[in-house]
């Protein structure tokens, strides 16, 4: 599995993967930029607005109460970039090779000490993307069939990317491995 990096965007802290898929650009926006899409792999249901300045909400996930967020970028399809909480994240999709596409998410982080949690909770839920775009059956990322979070964070953390911040769901006594 190819983990994710930690640097900066725009001069905050920031989680990056990249993945390259053998499906057009379109293909990929469907799974990555629609609430249908968004279903298969992200961590929360989604509705959206689909343009710049509109709202997007978050609900379903088990760990988290419903929120909402603002779209900043709607550029179909290759950017889709929305807040969610302190946070910013943005897909971004070019083409690669002939008939492929280049996903890179970023997760701008309204803190630092949440990069390795994030990071792991990204890695989880590209998975299940990856599996989707496959054609397999994806669960999402807290289902029984998903990779499992906490190997992913000890690993991170491991790598010396910056840690400790709260995990929702998770009683304090099993709480983040502390780490830089």
């Amino acid at each position: 599995m190819d983990l994710g990096t930690y640097g900066e965007h725009q001069g905050r802290p920031a989680v990056r993967f990249e993945r390259v898929y053998a499906h057009p650009v379109e293909r990929v926006w469907q799974a990555v930029a629609t609430p249908e899409g968004l279903a298969h792999w992200f961590p929360s249901a989604v509705e959206l607005e689909p343009r710049e300045g509109g709202t997007i909400t978050f609900s379903g996930d088990p760990n988290m109460e419903p929120t909402t967020g603002t779209v900043v970028a709607f550029e179909p399809p290759r950017l889709l970039a929305f807040t969610w909480g302190g946070d910013e994240l943005r897909f971004g999709l070019e083409p690669a090779g002939d008939h492929g596409c280049r996903l890179t998410l970023v997760n701008v982080l309204g803190e630092t000490d949440a990069a390795a949690r994030n990071a792991a909770g990204w890695s989880v839920c590209l998975a299940e993307l990856d599996k989707h775009l496959a054609g397999a059956e994806a669960h999402g990322p807290h289902s029984a069939t998903a990779l499992s979070w906490k190997p992913l964070y000890e690993a991170y953390v491991a790598s010396g990317m910056p840690s400790g911040a709260a995990v929702p769901g998770m009683p304090a006594e099993d709480g983040p491995v502390t780490g830089s």
